[in-house]
């Protein structure tokens, strides 16, 4: 069974304790592993683990492929001699509790520009050799990744599109003036792609040592502001100015009369197909790197997807097209072999794209996802209720774009579902966060997630994200230090062997 009777914790690394204003992986990341071991858990899952780009989102990333050198550990910079303890005993102030975007990237842009250039004058060689040997291997992404994080630097931050002509079309002359002009910045990327993947696969070698799986997240569109498109415009449905034709987008539904309007690029899928997807292939082999489970978000754009016009101003004025469906996820299979995917596959989907979703979940035996939190606005036949639930499935109390479980129950609830909630949980609604813990660890799902947010009962403040709005609160909550104690392990621990879920 590839996905055996388990559970684990929602959080990503950006939310962890530490200094420096943001989640590291350092020493607080290892402290959440063993916490997760002291509560007898199998899963710790992320959100996407690239550099973020507009609205700090990591659905928003400026790449499928590199790591965001914000999660980079400076006090392991100091002990690999790179940085010295003076240079970051100056640290600003950072606020508690979040993240402060702006002034963590100024202050630790500075500081991994400060190691590079240590170690380019002192590194020994074979620490020489193994980056070497690091952009040789990782070459089909870093090169061109490199070239356009210096470019876009150089530019002010402005997306590639409104860079010069002869750079936004990659003419061969202008990007060979630029690879000699930026040469120290190029490397300068590169070394920050090194150490990030260095200390994340040290975290994630730690985690697996102790019997706990990362458990990663593929977005199913990548952002047009990103070195993905800016390097592989062949493959996206671009005008011949490289603006996008249409764009990504759900339909109207009982949430939104107009829809969203995501914006994302769409795929070439026939072009893909023509090359066996190498694209997409090379990207969940990094994924699989990174991670030894899958999730991936907006699953059901594999088999249908909401195609929008660029010029719309909403996302109404659309239409359905078919994905690759099936024929990606074979070729994946041939090339990777059997690999633990999980299908995000919530939303308003018709009857026909339902059954054609389920179906090809249960082809390649890729668990899909239940939120409780939408289980008690439909009574007894709500799909999310856990009596309606078979095994094959992931539960959640809530993700990253759902408001925590008190924040539900206190806010965004209607009473007609608190009161529904309060009779199926045989509960007077004070300790409704782990009264929902305890819902899903009881569940028959295979596979129970639950976040940190709703293992301390906190409440909508600790919303992670609203979707379909940037500001200064979506992706900013943080962790205090200490906050998951040992009675919050040993508390746990207790309703994950109560329930079955033990390793």
């Amino acid at each position: 069974m590839a996905f055996p009777r388990r559970s684990g914790i929602l959080l990503h690394p950006t939310s962890l304790p530490g200094k420096f204003g943001i989640g590291n992986l350092g020493c607080g990341a290892r402290q959440f592993v063993d916490f997760l071991v002291a509560a007898d858990q199998t899963y710790w899952q992320l959100l996407p683990l690239g550099p973020t780009g507009y609205g700090n989102s990591p659905y928003q990333s400026l790449s499928a492929f590199a790591g965001n050198p914000m999660l980079i550990s400076l006090e392991t910079l100091v002990e690999s001699g790179y940085l010295s303890r003076k240079d970051i005993e100056d640290s600003p102030t950072f606020p508690e509790g979040r993240v402060g975007f702006t002034s963590v990237t100024k202050y630790k842009s500075r500081l991994l520009s400060r190691a590079y250039d240590s170690f380019r004058t002192k590194a020994p060689s074979d620490e020489q050799a193994a980056f070497s040997t690091f952009c040789t291997d990782q070459a089909f992404w870093l090169d061109d990744f490199a070239l356009f994080m210096a470019l876009r630097k150089s530019h002010d931050l402005r997306s590639w599109q409104e860079w010069e002509t002869d750079l936004a079309t990659r003419e061969p002359a202008a990007l060979a003036n630029a690879r000699d002009r930026l040469a120290h910045q190029i490397e300068n990327e590169k070394y920050q792609q090194w150490q990030f993947f260095q200390q994340w696969l040290a975290v994630k070698r730690y985690a697996n040592r102790q019997g706990i799986a990362v458990i990663g997240d593929i977005p199913i569109f990548v952002a047009l502001d990103s070195a993905d498109v800016w390097a592989n415009t062949h493959l996206f449905e671009l005008d011949e100015d490289l603006r996008p034709r249409v764009v990504s987008g759900v339909p109207p539904d009982f949430f939104s009369e107009t829809g969203q309007l995501w914006g994302h690029p769409l795929y070439r899928w026939n072009l893909m197909s023509e090359n066996d997807y190498a694209w997409w292939i090379a990207r969940f082999q990094m994924a699989f790197t990174q991670a030894d489970v899958m999730r991936i978000d907006h699953f059901r754009g594999f088999y249908n997807y909401w195609e929008v016009p660029a010029e719309a101003k909403t996302a109404a004025r659309g239409r359905w097209r078919y994905g690759p469906g099936a024929d990606l996820f074979h070729v994946v299979t041939s090339e990777l072999g059997k690999v633990d995917i999980i299908a995000e596959d919530l939303g308003d989907l018709d009857a026909e794209s339902r059954a054609a979703v389920d179906a090809l979940e249960k082809a390649f035996d890729y668990p899909g996802m239940k939120v409780l939190q939408f289980a008690f606005g439909a009574g007894p036949s709500d799909p999310f209720l856990p009596h309606n639930y078979s095994p094959d499935c992931v539960t959640y109390t809530g993700t990253h774009d759902n408001d925590t479980v008190t924040g539900w129950y206190h806010v965004t609830s209607t009473e007609d579902e608190r009161a529904c909630a309060r009779r199926y949980l045989g509960s007077d609604g004070t300790n409704i966060a782990w009264d929902m813990i305890r819902l899903a660890w009881a569940s028959v799902a295979n596979t129970a997630i639950t976040t940190a947010q709703d293992l301390l009962g906190l409440g909508n403040e600790a919303r992670m994200n609203l979707p379909g709005t940037v500001g200064p609160r979506n992706w900013t909550w943080r962790l205090c230090k200490g906050a998951l104690t040992d009675d919050i392990a040993e508390r746990l621990q207790d309703v994950t062997v109560t329930y079955g879920r033990s390793g």
